[in-house]
């Protein structure tokens, strides 16, 4: 009788785990080469003293932007071990989201035992110039998710980090990569793009499905057992992922299918994933991305009177156009019981009389389209001054929602479903999508 712990360790399927963590950074980047030399270009002075570069990474999620970075990164230095001495600050802007958790993760790349409380950013800025120039190094500073930062902040932290040589003896103490999934240059200010370069961009483009084979491949070759993989199963992995271009979905899958083969080793046999251990988590790992959201139910009090307001007189009418809207709060006490506080009595909102409009879209409002587990619908909206913040789709899928079997959409068979909106609303035009699942529809019908 085998021990079900016995395939603990025993590493029947997989031999080494870490190349199938998604911060796993591979000694030789695959798929990204290009990429990898447009970025050596952006950096091509920095072996000189008083050199510093900068440079702009855009891509969709599992694009490879991290990835591309941190690898560069870690050449450059062996590149450069006996000319200049680099140092690497990596920060996650989700995770260190203001302009003083920013830069106090900067110090502590360099200084570990640096303080974190109780100084300015004037202070930490500071701290961070005199640590640069005593240890005699060049500092790479890599913003990942910087989007994130820049909403909660603003980028007058790049500003400075970008001008932190003015009135310095001595120049290029510190370089600067921001990384992002979103055109950062549309936030930024002129000062700033004028100092970072707009020639600087690079946009990576989502992978296709042979770059995604040759990174499953070159995980697989890194993770696996000899033999427990064939080339037919890392292009159906290839295939599977190739819809989003996301190389994070391609090593998940690979290690999920890895993992189901592995369940199937306690009789020691049949040491080869299989077609089966593929589309073993197929429900878990084809969820809709999209995640429900009651937007409602987070609404402020003042902004549900609006709404309020608004619903009833649509009741009256089919349309309306607002400017300013106002209301009043009154207070009086109830059986004697006194007021103990007070709530704003009067508020003003000024409401956006410019209807939204679609400009452009990649489904007809009745379209074929091919069987897809993660389908994604894009709309191009125009809207002013502020695109709307929560739309949704009337949503009618045949194969699932033609109650009367008619072949026509009906009012009450759509199902409204909420779209993802673009994080930065103040532009004229902004993208919305959604992903759906439609495999169960026969022919692909997605409408």
């Amino acid at each position: 009788m085998v021990n079900y712990l016995d395939r603990i360790g025993a590493g029947y399927v997989i031999d080494n785990p870490e190349p199938l963590d998604f911060d796993y950074v591979p000694e030789k980047l695959v798929s990204r080469e290009k990429f990898q030399n447009l970025l050596a270009a952006r950096f091509a002075s920095i072996d000189k003293p008083d050199s510093s570069c900068r440079a702009i990474i855009t891509g969709p999620v599992g694009s490879g932007k991290t990835v591309l970075v941190k690898t560069f990164c870690r050449d450059l230095q062996r590149h450069l071990v006996n000319r200049r001495n680099i140092n690497i600050a990596h920060v996650n802007c989700r995770n260190a989201s203001t302009s003083t958790r920013v830069v106090q993760r900067i110090l502590h790349a360099i200084d570990p035992g640096h303080p974190d409380r109780g100084l300015s950013i004037g202070e930490l800025l500071l701290s961070l110039r005199k640590l640069t120039r005593r240890n005699a190094s060049h500092l790479i500073v890599i913003l990942d998710e910087v989007d994130h930062m820049l909403r909660k902040s603003g980028d007058d932290i790049l500003y400075q980090l970008l001008r932190i040589d003015e009135d310095q003896e001595g120049k290029g103490t510190l370089s600067l990569i921001l990384v992002s999934q979103e055109q950062v240059l549309d936030v930024l200010e002129t000062a700033v793009i004028s100092r970072i370069g707009k020639t600087n961009l690079i946009k990576i483009p989502a992978y296709n499905e042979d770059e995604l084979f040759n990174i499953a491949m070159q995980r697989a070759e890194l993770a696996l057992v000899q033999g427990s993989y064939s080339e037919q199963i890392i292009r159906l992995i290839a295939e599977k992922s190739a819809p989003i271009g996301d190389a994070r979905l391609a090593i998940e899958l690979l290690k999920a299918a890895a993992e189901s083969c592995e369940i199937r080793q306690d009789n020691h046999t049949e040491r080869e994933i299989s077609v089966e251990d593929v589309h073993a988590k197929d429900e878990i790992l084809s969820v809709d991305m999209v995640s429900e959201i009651d937007a409602i139910g987070g609404l402020k009090a003042h902004e549900m009177l609006v709404l309020l307001a608004i619903c009833r007189r649509l009741k009256k009418a089919t349309s309306m156009t607002t400017g300013d809207v106002e209301y009043e709060v009154s207070i009086s006490s109830n059986h004697g019981a006194e007021i103990t506080y007070a709530l704003p009595t009067n508020r003003t909102f000024t409401v956006d009389s410019i209807q939204p409009e679609v400009v452009g879209m990649n489904i007809a409002r009745i379209d074929h389209l091919q069987q897809n587990p993660a389908q994604t619908l894009r709309f191009e909206i125009f809207d002013r001054p502020i695109l709307p913040s929560n739309i949704a789709l009337m949503l009618w899928r045949e194969w699932e929602d033609d109650l009367n079997s008619d072949g026509h959409p009906d009012t009450d068979e759509y199902k409204e479903r909420p779209i993802q909106i673009p994080w930065n609303r103040t532009q004229a035009n902004g993208n919305y999508t959604i992903v759906v699942d439609d495999r169960l529809a026969p022919d692909g019908a997605s409408q």
